[in-house]
């Protein structure tokens, strides 16, 4: 057994995957598809649909929250990232991992003080919340400083017209070997672009429909 398969935390992640799939947004159906993708794109507007979204979960999948789990296991990941805690279902897979691999720091921002206020409370029932510290604002203010020197994973799914910019901020403490998983790229060429050519320093894979898996080059 390990720290995800068992207790407390598998019973905690159904548990949080089930309410998960229960809650909608009454406000989206006042949003086209077309405005909603544009302000998924958007560097500008985008607060404003994650202001929509606030009460949504917004989780990783099952399947990328055990890909988390599995990637930072195998790498013995020790450092690691998040951009975008939401509720915190991917921080506990990615903790549980750290957990696995003897400890470690996981830093994670998050824009919205009421799903932080939970994701920490999911932390403390799965047993985590040692390893975790939720940095609450701007990713581009929490995340531009007090770093670890190297990083050895990074999960963007936080508003993804920044991931670019997340990247930026994170790219020199990347170790050569260290992964980056993006979720939700359908909304990001510009980031594919970058992450999927060897001259910008990576290679990269989909995984699934909108799951990018990219290594740093040494």
């Amino acid at each position: 057994m390990n720290t995800l398969t068992s207790a407390p935390m598998a019973a905690l992640i159904e548990r949080l995957y089930t309410q998960a799939d229960t809650v909608t947004s009454p406000v989206l159906n006042n949003v086209t598809p077309e405005e909603r993708d544009r302000l998924m794109r958007s560097k500008t507007d985008y607060l404003e649909l994650y202001g929509m979204l606030k009460d949504l979960w917004l989780p990783v999948s099952r399947d990328t929250g055990t890909l988390l789990y599995m990637l930072a296991r195998s790498t013995k990941a020790r450092a690691i990232v998040e951009f975008g805690t939401s509720f915190g279902l991917s921080t506990l897979h990615l903790a549980a991992a750290l957990r696995d691999n003897g400890g470690g720091a996981l830093i994670s921002s998050e824009f919205e003080p009421s799903k932080i206020a939970l994701a920490r409370q999911h932390l403390e029932q799965g047993g985590v919340s040692d390893l975790v510290e939720i940095r609450q604002g701007d990713a581009l203010v929490t995340l531009a400083t007090g770093l670890p020197d190297s990083v050895d994973l990074l999960l963007l799914d936080g508003a993804k017209a920044l991931y670019g910019d997340v990247l930026n901020l994170v790219e020199s403490r990347l170790k050569p070997g260290a992964l980056i998983i993006a979720d939700n790229t359908n909304y990001c060429p510009d980031y594919l672009a970058r992450v999927r050519s060897p001259a910008n320093g990576y290679l990269s894979v989909p995984i699934g429909d909108d799951v990018e898996l990219s290594v740093r080059l040494g």
